[in-house]
């Protein structure tokens, strides 16, 4: 092909006025390859821009037309401009194709981001966000978000879970902490899970202060569209852990659940690996089992459990009561009951507080 259109822009290749100059001369092919010293194959090539002209052709095509050797190169010099200007064109209007897959929003109200309707704009700005050079790199199955072969996952779920994932560490990143230290967080978890019986205001900056002290850098934001992913952890080195979490449900027995999970995942302390944690999952991995149970006798002293669990009946005051006596939010407790199936899902929803979040 001697010639390339893409929208407004024409690329010519040399071969384009060849063609046109030997049919003015009143040559075949075959001839004119003859007078310019090389094979028709090479002329053919050249005239259907497969192959460019060379020093030596130019300089040949000079002393058979009585032209310069640079207008012929000049020319070659200019299709491939055109060539990378249209690459670069289509590459562009490929980003913007997955740009339509990201909520943009999500980004410009966290303010990383700057506020821009024009869509080449809004791709620069990701991609120095992000780090990245194209969407494609976020569309990889095993890029941050680690998918199973054998799952079936939209391309559009992958690259927002990984958006996500990104943002939760970039912004952990400038969490200043603490050098990590099991020993603290292990004996910070009695306070922190009475934090749940505070409000919001009260208990998110001592959490937040808390864990930094404890080399946790913890960033709490909301979920971003088709991701489907509501937390994560994720080491920066050996001495910061970050730990990242949405406003998944709004109720608060889902995010203490949530915050217990993925501090069971700090304490089990991967550090080569990421660890996201989705809405709906049809296969859990052993880590995953491990931090749901460590999440479950935390808040809830598994000897305790068993024994409350022996009743036939969980009456509002029974739970309240039950609540009261190991020193956490009543809501948990009906949380959890309806989790493991000894409660409907519509009975005493009254008793799980519901809040929004944000960091």
């Amino acid at each position: 092909m001697n010639k390339i259109e893409y929208e407004n822009i024409s690329a010519f290749h040399p071969g384009y006025y060849l063609r046109d100059l030997i049919k003015d001369l009143e040559m075949t092919q075959e001839e004119f390859a003859k007078r310019l010293n090389i094979t028709p194959k090479n002329l053919s090539e050249l005239i259907n821009g497969k192959a460019a002209i060379s020093k030596k052709i130019a300089k040949n095509l000079s002393l058979m037309l009585g032209t310069s050797v640079d207008v012929w190169l000049d020319l070659q010099k200019k299709y491939d401009q055109k060539v990378i200007e249209i690459k670069t064109l289509q590459a562009q209007r490929n980003e913007e194709i997955d740009l339509t897959l990201i909520d943009y929003s999500y980004f410009e109200k966290l303010g990383v981001v700057n506020s821009t309707k024009d869509k080449t704009k809004q791709v620069s700005e990701l991609f120095k966000y992000f780090s990245i050079s194209s969407f494609s790199v976020f569309k990889k199955p095993d890029f941050l978000v680690q998918f199973r072969k054998t799952q079936c996952v939209d391309e559009k779920i992958i690259l927002n879970s990984n958006a996500w994932v990104q943002t939760v560490i970039n912004i952990g990143r400038q969490v200043e902490t603490q050098p990590y230290s099991e020993k603290n967080l292990k004996n910070y978890l009695p306070q922190i899970r009475e934090m749940t019986l505070q409000s919001t205001s009260v208990f998110l900056p001592q959490l937040s202060r808390i864990l930094s002290e404890c080399g946790v850098a913890f960033v709490l934001i909301p979920s971003l569209k088709n991701s489907g992913v509501y937390g994560a952890t994720k080491w920066i080195n050996k001495d910061k852990v970050v730990l990242g979490m949405t406003n998944r449900g709004k109720y608060a027995d889902i995010f203490w659940f949530s915050l217990f999970h993925e501090l069971g995942h700090v304490f089990q302390r991967k550090v080569t690996k990421t660890l996201v944690d989705f809405e709906t999952s049809d296969f859990i991995e052993e880590h995953e089992k491990e931090a749901d149970q460590f999440a479950k006798d935390v808040l809830i002293p598994p000897k305790d459990y068993e024994l409350f669990i022996t009743r036939t009946s969980f009456s509002e005051q029974k739970i309240r009561d039950f609540a009261n006596s190991i020193k956490i939010h009543p809501g948990i407790v009906v949380g959890r009951l309806q989790k493991e199936g000894y409660l409907p899902y519509t009975h005493l929803n009254k008793l799980k507080q519901k809040f929004i979040l944000s960091n």
